[in-house]
């Protein structure tokens, strides 16, 4: 595989796993504020994770990118300052 290639991938793979790990911690978060540990706490979070991934991943895939920019701007600014 390419290195092309192979950044690609990795990026999308990063993306997936990303989206899903950050998905699952704050969609039990958030159902865990709005409702406490009550019956049928596990399928109301699993309702809101599907929700949340479905979101976030291509999210993920076309803000990352813009993140990586934002990242590298800023960095430039502060270590021209010091």
């Amino acid at each position: 595989m390419s290195k092309q290639k192979f950044a690609r991938v990795r990026q999308f793979v990063f993306a997936f796993y990303m989206s899903g790990i950050m998905s699952l911690m704050m969609s039990g978060i958030i159902t865990f504020i709005n409702t406490g540990l009550i019956e049928g706490f596990l399928t109301r979070w699993g309702s809101a994770f599907l929700v949340a991934w479905g979101s976030a991943f291509p999210l993920v895939i076309f803000v990352a990118p813009l993140a990586g920019r934002l990242t590298a701007r800023t960095l430039r600014v502060l270590v021209d300052e010091n």
